[in-house]
């Protein structure tokens, strides 16, 4: 499985947004990413928002483990806020 992180046709969140229910989109087949509802592989999944539909999510500090893996880069706000959490 591979997850979006980062990619300019998705939302990009902000401080402003209040956004509450998320879940997971798998764009290899077009449809939400569910244990049963889609089921072959591989899987290209995205954070899904209610209310934005796909969108970016900053980085968790465990990523920088592979920092070079991101595709596009991170960005270097992402990048120092993903380091300040580590």
């Amino acid at each position: 499985m591979t997850q979006i992180v980062r990619d300019p046709s998705l939302y990009e969140p902000n401080d402003e947004d209040l956004c509450t229910v998320f879940g997971y989109f798998c764009h290899a087949h077009d449809c939400f990413y569910l244990d049963e509802a889609c089921t072959e592989e591989p899987h290209l999944i995205a954070l899904d928002c209610q209310d934005h539909g796909p969108e970016s999510v900053w980085p968790q500090p465990l990523m920088l483990m592979f920092p070079e893996g991101f595709d596009p880069p991170l960005s270097d706000a992402q990048l120092a806020w993903a380091e300040a959490g580590w």
